[in-house]
């Protein structure tokens, strides 16, 4: 069937409203994030309901037509930026549909923004913990489609956790209904994992039931300054047994990353009087009213006890709190304004993630003496954000294409120890190749099922196989 024909069809079976041919409305939806993917598509549909998305997919399926769900477009991996597939956005299927605190549950449409749903849990006097930088554009949909992790991971899980149920679209243009809010539901094979992580090649997730959890009486946040990645390591397994696992976010910035954060952030104040070349963030919380604060300062004093400190600064007020996690969260910002940096989102063991930096430093540095590590993260779950910029700013895709062979080097050390070439983010397309090369066995495996459910291959097919 030609492409005329299968957009003429969707144009018919669909409500004006919910697709467009105008390419200013379309223009958004082309570049990704980090304003190095440049898209296409013939059409972009925009459904309002299940049903609207069960008939868009039916539709292309009977016409052998390509599909690209797209949720927040904040993803990085290439993941959501179409190349003459037919784009389908849930922007518009937004609804939180149910809140049940008794049962710590809420229901939200695919398109509902992250933000959204931690307020609307909020109202509800519950917690949903999925926290991270882009959270004020991120969708639910893309979050599980990519298996999101953010900086709570270390006490409540990654969204593989947090999921309950899910509503997903197949790609024959049937809906399955596995939107349960129960816990246990022990009746064969867990069908929504499949789609938590699948990066939407298995189908449409429209709406999911993610857990919530009660909201923390009282919360600390602190800065400390470090003379080692070592230090931070160690300093984790300090805290978590002197707060009785009270620690939710650990987060290690490295004096690279806060200098570029320092430059090129607006508002951005150094935390604390000296220079040190790590920096930790930690959040603590309790189901004690004003509890947090007298724990933590307890613990950072037995953390300076230990050597493991040189200095630190309990937040004393909400706004410094955010102060300081201003400081973390836009490194990426200001890494991006500093100029092009080959990133890697990888992860390895808790206890060898500060060997892993230093060894890995080292040898990239001796293979390009022009880069600059940023290695920042989530300590808690060995997650490493090992990115080689340039020590020079404005560098550009030249720099780019010399980091390869320093890519690859650091894959072959991620996979020496044990651990993972994405950790949050995803494969998208940038990773493809690695995947399949790394992981065969795995990949095979994903083929079978994406065959099995897929068989025509519409759905994401250039993504994550």
């Amino acid at each position: 069937m030609s492409n005329a024909a299968v957009i003429d069809a969707l144009k018919a079976a669909l409500p004006p409203k919910s697709w467009s041919e105008d390419p200013g409305e379309i223009a958004p939806h082309l570049t990704d994030w980090r304003g190095r993917e440049r898209g296409e598509t013939p059409i972009l549909l925009k459904p309002a309901s299940t049903e609207e998305v069960a008939k868009a997919v039916g539709i292309c399926a009977a016409h052998g037509a390509a599909i690209l769900p797209q949720g927040g477009n904040t993803g990085l991996v290439a993941g959501s930026t179409p190349k003459g597939e037919i784009l389908l956005s849930l922007k518009r299927m937004n609804a939180i549909r149910a809140i049940d605190p008794l049962n710590d549950s809420l229901v939200a449409e695919a398109g509902a923004i992250l933000e959204t749903v931690q307020g609307a849990a909020a109202q509800a006097n519950r917690l949903f913990p999925l926290s991270l930088g882009s959270q004020g554009s991120a969708t639910i949909g893309g979050l599980i489609s990519t298996n999101a992790g953010g900086v709570h991971v270390l006490r409540y899980g990654m969204m593989r956790d947090l999921v309950l149920g899910i509503e997903a679209v197949l790609p024959d243009g049937s809906v399955w209904n596995g939107l349960t809010v129960l816990r246990k539901d022990n009746t064969g094979y867990d069908l929504k994992q499949l789609f938590i992580g699948a990066e939407g090649t298995l189908g449409v997730v429209t709406a999911a039931a993610l857990k919530l959890f009660p909201r923390p009486a009282s919360a600390a946040v602190a800065i400390a300054g470090l003379d080692s990645a070592g230090a931070a390591v160690q300093l984790l397994a300090l805290m978590k047994a002197e707060t009785g696992g009270g620690v939710a976010a650990f987060e290690l910035i490295p004096r690279s990353g806060l200098d570029m954060v320092l430059k090129h952030v607006p508002g951005a104040r150094a935390p604390l009087a000296g220079s040190y070349p790590w920096h930790v963030l930690i959040e603590v919380t309790t189901g004690q009213a004003d509890a947090a604060a007298p724990m933590l300062q307890a613990a950072l004093e037995k953390g300076a006890e230990a050597g493991l400190i040189a200095d630190a600064a309990l937040a004393q007020n909400q706004a410094q709190a955010a102060d300081f996690w201003k400081l973390r969260e836009t490194i990426p910002e200001g890494e991006k304004a500093h100029g092009r940096a080959a990133k890697h989102d990888v992860s390895v063991p808790v206890s060898k993630m500060a060997e892993f930096i230093d060894r890995a430093s080292a040898e990239v540095e001796a293979m390009l003496p022009e880069a600059l590590i940023v290695a920042f993260g989530h300590v808690g779950d060995g997650n490493v954000h090992f990115n080689v910029s340039a020590k020079s700013p404005g560098a550009g895709e030249d720099f780019i294409r010399a980091c390869e062979k320093a890519t690859r080097h650091v894959y072959d050390l991620v996979g020496e120890y044990g651990g993972s070439i994405s950790a949050e983010h995803g494969i998208g397309t940038l990773k493809r190749g690695e995947l399949s090369a790394r992981k065969p066995q795995d990949v095979a495996l994903m083929r079978a099922i994406k065959q099995a459910l897929d068989p025509k291959n519409i759905m994401n097919p250039r993504m994550v196989l």
